[in-house]
């Protein structure tokens, strides 16, 4: 039984590598006929009708569920966070965020050059609104 399935398989790899070499001379035949080669699977070519929609700022793409907020709410609410708890660090504010403290370690050194948040060891404290004036 284990001959006639060796076999079997032997059969089936000689006839693919036979169909393998026809289609490549049909491929060249092809070619040397039309001058192109015709597209195997994957992304279909683009057609003429298909014009992309003129980009506009703030447009969503596809499979986002929304756009950008704006406004740098998370620095807002990080900031907040700092004003009604002088002392809190970017693990706490993250975890009373909810989001990944290392989005915290890019916005918090924009709030220190805006001049509204200072850091004093491993916490963050808000800068007093008339120093920040200055």
């Amino acid at each position: 039984m284990a001959g006639f399935i060796d076999a079997a398989v032997q059969d089936i790899d000689n006839r693919l590598k036979e169909l393998h070499e026809e289609e490549q001379k049909l491929t060249a035949a092809r070619v040397a006929l039309t001058g192109t080669v015709k597209r195997g699977p994957g992304r279909p070519p683009r057609t003429e009708s298909a014009t992309p929609a003129p980009a506009r700022r703030g447009a969503r793409r596809p499979g986002r569920p929304r756009g950008r907020r704006g406004g740098n709410t998370r620095s807002n609410q990080a900031l907040e966070l700092v004003r009604s708890q002088p002392g809190i660090t970017i693990p706490q504010i993250a975890e009373s965020l909810k989001i990944e403290p290392n989005y915290l370690y890019r916005v918090m050194p924009t709030l220190t050059s805006a001049g509204l948040v200072k850091r004093d060891g491993q916490g963050w404290h808000a800068v007093a609104a008339e120093s920040a004036a200055k």
